[in-house]
């Protein structure tokens, strides 16, 4: 058992991450961030959900870029072959879960 207090949790980088569990091949990992991802598209599905702060989430879907303004509480789910990237508006806390091992 664990608790985990994500408010407290702030490392020394951006998207530096806390590994909660790794559970039948999917990862559970806590990050922090004051900075941009890089666009990517992940091998299986994801799941993210900001959990302080805000972030602006930009994906590609049909060959035409979106965003959309996330808040405490918001998930996006990318399906296979999503291709996105997370820019955090300030500081921002989030939530992943994805395959392990997935960029």
């Amino acid at each position: 058992m664990n608790i985990i207090k994500s408010k407290d949790f702030t490392p020394d980088n951006a998207w530096d991450a806390l590994d909660i569990a790794s559970m039948n091949g999917v990862t559970t990992r806590l990050h922090w961030t004051d900075k941009p991802y890089k666009w990517h598209i992940n091998d299986g599905e994801e799941v993210f959900v900001v959990l302080g702060g805000e972030v602006e989430m930009f994906y590609r879907q049909d060959g035409q870029e979106a965003s959309v303004i996330m808040q405490v509480g918001d998930i996006f789910y990318a399906s296979i072959g999503t291709e996105h990237v997370a820019h955090p508006i300030g500081a921002a806390r989030v939530l992943v879960i994805e395959k392990e091992g997935s960029v």
